[in-house]
């Protein structure tokens, strides 16, 4: 895709650490230079838009559809700001996190938030790929403020200040038609890898449903379970329910708590763990005080299951990892196994669909899905010998060994193109390679733009915060 590419024959030191060096005729500016900041108030009738991390600008519907994510705007929205197709805006707690887009859409957002005209020679597209490189996002961490890393504000007079290129227009239009190009062939390609993705998990749950109801042995006598969604069991084994098998069963507590750049331990969400995994690598972290307060009922111990209870990812269950000090957060529930039980396999039965269908009868709740924690304390469990239950987990282990290899070489895959994409756009934006005669041989884009930047990682799980202040 970047064969061909070559650096500027001239290069010139921007002044700037963050931007480096930059070819000799493109011009190096304060943003004051390049936008004028709107305060287009009194549209409360306009759709509500959202800014994201990972999508830029999307529909607020588009986040909330299919989600339990609530819209918390408030009812009166005459102090929202009018976004206009090209203008770019930024959530000024979370510039830093690269919460700022431009816009193909019009719609207000938060009066929190800060929209930025571009004036004519500024291509606004070129400045969306361009700020939400990690290069801009620590240049707008260092002129964000605040007494902590969650109260950090990129204010408009200090985001004016910040030097930035400026390219000739037709290069920016280069640059930018480049990486749409770029883009398209990206999502594509992590689109199918995802696709394989969702099939290979497909055939692990087979594989962990069929083992954990009917066991290791197809020939063997079967009986009816008296559970509706379980159905027939091998004949010589029980069921019972969850809190007969659990002497600890713990909610979390009902808030949020202070992720910290600078924190300690895990706090583990509904997204970071999926069945039978714990995704350590990705949660956010919490100060040792706070770790104090969130395990004050108890604190997860190696064995123990993790359950998230509430939201699109309810039913998910994974055990804690040896030697891993974590607690759990919003939405998750931690269940501690009696000795007398295999936990792992009460584990991979949790994550089953009879499991699931009997929670899904009692979901209570519109903008939050949730089932109550006196429900979960009953859920009916298919429970063979405890030697069988070990049998059971290590013919689960072996037979998704392969699977599980094949899932991570794919999501390294994933995570490679990510990467890829991430590079690519911060070279070209800041003019380490030049695209101009690469960007006049592609076909002509698509007569349809997407109504959504072409960037975005299509379905990776967005970074939607809850509460976030609604400053007038």
């Amino acid at each position: 895709m970047i064969e061909g590419l070559k650096p500027y024959a001239e290069y010139k030191e921007s002044g700037h650490r963050w931007l480096g060096s930059v070819p000799t005729h493109w011009s190096v500016l304060p943003n004051r230079a390049l936008f004028d900041e709107v305060k287009d108030r009194n549209h409360p009738k306009e759709e509500m838009l959202s800014v994201t991390i990972t999508r830029g600008i999307v529909r607020q519907k588009v986040l909330l559809d299919g989600s339990s994510k609530k819209d918390s705007s408030n009812l009166n929205k005459g102090a929202y700001k009018l976004v206009q197709p090209h203008d770019i805006a930024y959530n000024k707690m979370r510039a830093w996190q690269g919460a700022l887009g431009a816009s193909n859409l019009r719609g207000i957002i938060s009066p929190a938030y800060v929209v930025m005209r571009p004036r004519k020679e500024a291509n606004p597209w070129f400045y969306h790929n361009l700020y939400r490189t990690p290069s801009f996002a620590k240049e707008a961490e260092r002129w964000s403020y605040g007494i902590t890393s969650d109260m950090w504000s990129l204010r408009p007079e200090h985001f004016k200040v910040i030097g930035t290129v400026l390219p000739p227009p037709d290069e920016q239009a280069a640059i930018v038609r480049f990486l749409d190009h770029a883009n398209r062939k990206i999502d594509g390609f992590i689109r199918a890898k995802r696709k394989l993705i969702g099939l290979l998990n497909e055939q692990k749950q087979a594989i962990i449903h069929r083992a954990v109801t009917r066991g290791l042995h197809p020939d063997v006598p079967l009986k009816p379970s008296g559970i509706p969604w379980l159905g027939d069991i091998p004949k010589h084994w029980g069921h019972t329910r969850l809190k007969f098998e659990a002497s600890h069963i713990v909610d979390c507590l009902h808030a949020t708590p202070t992720y910290r750049t600078d924190g300690v331990f895990p706090a583990i969400r509904t997204a970071d763990i999926e069945p039978g995994k714990v995704r350590l690598e990705q949660a956010r972290k919490i100060s040792s005080a706070e770790f104090q307060r969130w395990t004050a009922r108890l604190k997860p111990e190696m064995g123990d299951i993790l359950y998230s209870r509430e939201g699109e990812r309810f039913g998910i269950a994974a055990n804690v990892p040896a030697d891993t000090s974590l607690c759990i957060s919003q939405r998750m529930m931690v269940f501690r196994i009696r000795k007398r039980q295999d936990s792992e396999y009460l584990m991979w039965q949790l994550n089953c669909r009879h499991v699931y269908l009997q929670a899904s009868l009692y979901v209570i709740g519109s903008t939050a899905p949730h089932v109550n924690v006196d429900q979960i304390k009953n859920f009916q469990l298919a429970l063979p010998p405890v030697d069988e239950q070990k049998a059971i987990v290590e013919h689960i282990r072996s037979e998704c060994s392969t699977l599980n290899t094949a899932i991570a070489r794919t999501e390294r895959e994933i995570a490679l193109m990510l990467a890829y994409r991430t590079r690519l756009t911060a070279d070209l934006v800041t003019g380490k390679l030049d695209v101009r005669e690469a960007a006049a041989q592609l076909p002509a884009p698509p007569a349809e733009p997407a109504a959504e930047p072409s960037a975005a990682a299509l379905d990776e799980p967005d970074v939607f915060e809850e509460g976030e202040p609604e400053e007038l």
